[in-house]
């Protein structure tokens, strides 16, 4: 299991990785986070939507009600905005800088 603190740190740039791919929504991304990390990081509701809120009031990101017909209610839609494919790039540079610090730290190869 992933620690806490560094699932919450890597928080931003995993969710607009996964909306880079595609428009999503939060059960979704939740699903998708514990795929990628072979169930390492679980992500509850309570931890997911006040960020997605967060990007959206940055305006990374942007949200839409779409109509579920099997359901008949209405389920949230994130989309990535320009803003948030800058923001991506950025926050691209920046986790690959640390975790090459950290690889040469180590003594690892990449």
């Amino acid at each position: 299991m992933i620690n806490r603190n560094l699932a919450a740190a890597s928080a931003q740039p995993l969710i607009l990785t996964i909306l880079n791919e595609g428009q999503s929504y939060g059960y979704l991304i939740i699903k998708r986070v514990q795929e990628l990390s072979d169930g390492n990081i679980k992500w509850k509701d309570g931890m997911l939507y006040p960020v997605l809120y967060q990007m959206e009031k940055k305006g990374l990101v942007k949200s839409k009600y779409v109509l579920v017909e099997e359901t008949g209610k209405a389920r949230k839609y994130y989309d990535l905005t320009p803003q948030g494919e800058a923001e991506l790039e950025k926050l691209k540079s920046e986790w690959i800088f640390v975790s090459n610090m950290l690889y040469g730290l180590w003594g690892m190869k990449k």
